[in-house]
């Protein structure tokens, strides 16, 4: 839920202009009072040269105000938008990672700053590997079959298919934190942050297994018969089973808040921000005026969400595959065409993922970043995908927990080992060129010079294509995670509200830095990780026990294969 501040800014927002809200700057600038100035008189002559004359040059007076007009109405929406972007910077993201990130002082005493959400999520990944017996590796061909539909039976509970699910929950996931993301994380870690991004991912899958079985396990339906599942049901009604109920409902409360949070950031204003800085430089009216970007996605955002899952879905499973099939195939072909790079390019991947005197403070700084981004970008451990998951049709909970387990591998092992191979192999992390859009987090700007250097010109627009539908696709996701957990808050009669609100922090995303937007989302999105994690610790047994029936059931053959292999909806 947003802070009294946070909504007062809103509300404020609101009631202003829309043109009070068309400049986006990195820097504040001074801004000036309005010229008013007193109309020429027209005495008259009889001397016709030096009426032409005092005529030019009271037309001239007049262009000359009406410059100073436009420059210092240019200069108030600057300075207006510096200022949203200073109250939100101080009011919202700092007290948050005051609190979230806080190192126990290791900066002094190993040399990096290590927070413990760090920590918390890669000790999380390998107990959860651990626990459920590498599951992320013993069903993966199984979770394909699943995906396919060859399991999918007619009547079965629930609101979308397998794959429709999956495509919902990936559309949330693969986005921008696969082409900005991955480049902010090479560009200020170096090349090694690559290896701990797709180690992240690889251990990953296995959280997002435990999670999403868990969100199929207690889901129940909302007062308007729509399914309610994810972490904010089994954190209340799990824990409640195992005589933790103040805690669960404390857990629960929680994470709804930063889920509300998280897609007013990462889910919605970081997608726009990036996405916004990709494609502006070759669209001229953006450079201007970049709340028409806002305006115009929130509009088709808006569209979308309407319609509640069901919309979702169906939207996400026809763009998921397109945008990832046309990304992935650009990426390829620049690696085809620098294929005498790449061993090289994993070479150092792997050299400098354990260099002691590697970027920000060594091994231990590049795994810091590694580990930052596969979580922002695959969100593994956070819960957000089992409110997705816990929507899909089917009886056996674990199955939709295998079935999310290939989330983390396509989004983190495949699209983000791919982006980083291609920043590394052109250069792009390192060219001088980059160096500005990389202290300023514009990663996709670094993709983008990775794209045209090698290339061509025009895959720029491949790029852009793919830059603005992960945004799309991605809002149009979050935007379900975050109104379910308002719903849980507040009730469906309320769940208006909630989408106006994130219809504005889209427009929102238009006109804050991507420096403020980049930390509001690491500080929701990975503080999510907090509440999440402990409740699936602790319900992990239940998890392993479901497990452990299914599997069996799995490997005695005593599964229900369907009698059309294509059954499965799509």
């Amino acid at each position: 839920m947003p802070t009294p501040r946070l909504a007062l800014l809103l509300l404020a927002l609101a009631w202003l202009p829309i043109g009070s809200l068309t400049a986006q700057t990195d820097e504040p600038t001074t801004s000036g009072q309005p010229v008013f100035s007193e109309p020429a008189s027209d005495a008259g002559s009889a001397d016709t040269v030096a009426l032409a004359s005092e005529t030019s040059s009271v037309q001239d007076s007049s262009e000359s105000q009406s410059s100073e007009a436009v420059k210092t109405a240019e200069e108030l929406e600057a300075s207006f938008a510096a200022k949203i972007d200073e109250i939100f910077g101080n009011y919202v993201v700092s007290p948050f990672a005051t609190v979230l990130f806080f190192d126990f002082g290791t900066a002094s005493w190993l040399g990096t700053s290590i927070p413990f959400v760090v920590i918390w999520l890669l000790a999380g990944a390998v107990f959860l590997t651990l626990r459920m017996g590498f599951i992320n590796i013993r069903a993966f061909k199984h979770a394909i079959d699943l995906t396919r539909g060859l399991y999918d039976k007619p009547g079965e509970t629930g609101e979308v298919s397998h794959f429709q699910a999956l495509s919902a929950a990936l559309s949330a996931t693969v986005g921008l934190g696969n082409i900005a993301g991955v480049a902010i994380a090479i560009g200020t870690g170096g090349p090694g942050a690559c290896l701990w991004i797709i180690a992240i991912g690889l251990l990953g899958m296995s959280a997002k297994f435990a999670e999403c079985t868990l969100g199929q396990l207690y889901r129940t339906k909302d007062e308007d018969g729509h399914v309610l599942g994810g972490p904010m049901r089994y954190l209340q009604v799990g824990l409640a089973e195992i005589d933790m109920a103040p805690l669960g409902k404390f857990l629960a409360i929680l994470f709804m808040l930063l889920c509300v949070g998280a897609s007013f950031g990462g889910g919605n204003a970081f997608q726009i921000g990036q996405s916004l800085e990709a494609i502006r430089g070759d669209v001229p009216i953006l450079q201007d005026f970049p709340v028409v970007y806002g305006l115009i996605m929130a509009a088709l955002v808006g569209v979308v969400i309407v319609g509640g899952m069901r919309s979702i879905g169906a939207v996400a499973s026809k763009i998921v595959p397109f945008m990832c099939g046309a990304y992935v195939l650009a990426a390829l072909f620049i690696l085809a065409n620098n294929i005498a790079g790449i061993p090289a390019a994993i070479s150092l991947i792997w050299t400098e993922a354990f260099k002691p005197d590697a970027i920000y403070g060594g091994f231990l700084g590049v795994l810091v970043i590694g580990v930052k981004r596969a979580v922002f970008s695959n969100e593994a451990g956070v819960g957000s995908a089992a409110i997705a998951h816990s929507a899909a049709k089917t009886d056996e909970p674990v199955s939709e927990g295998i079935v999310a387990l290939l989330e983390p591998f396509i989004d983190t092992v495949v699209v983000c080992t791919i982006t980083a191979l291609v920043v590394i192999v052109t250069g792009a992390y390192n060219a001088p060129e980059m160096t500005a859009a990389i202290e300023a987090n514009q990663g996709a700007k670094v993709t983008l010079f990775a794209f045209t250097t090698g290339g061509y010109d025009w895959f720029r627009y491949i790029l852009y294509f793919a830059v603005v539908l992960f945004a799309y696709s991605t809002c149009i996701s979050w935007s379900y995670y975050g109104e379910r957990c308002w719903v849980q808050l507040f009730g469906a009669r309320l769940s208006i509200v909630y989408k106006i609100l994130f219809l504005c922090f889209t427009v929102l995303g238009s006109i804050v830095t991507a420096g403020n937007i980049l930390d509001f989302s690491d500080l929701m999105i990975l503080g999510m990780s907090f509440p999440n994690l402990l409740g699936v610790f602790l319900l992990s047994g239940i998890v392993k026990r479901e497990l452990n029936k299914y599997w069996a059931k799995y490997k005695a053959g005593e599964l229900d294969i369907a009698e059309d292999a294509n059954a499965g909806e799509a």
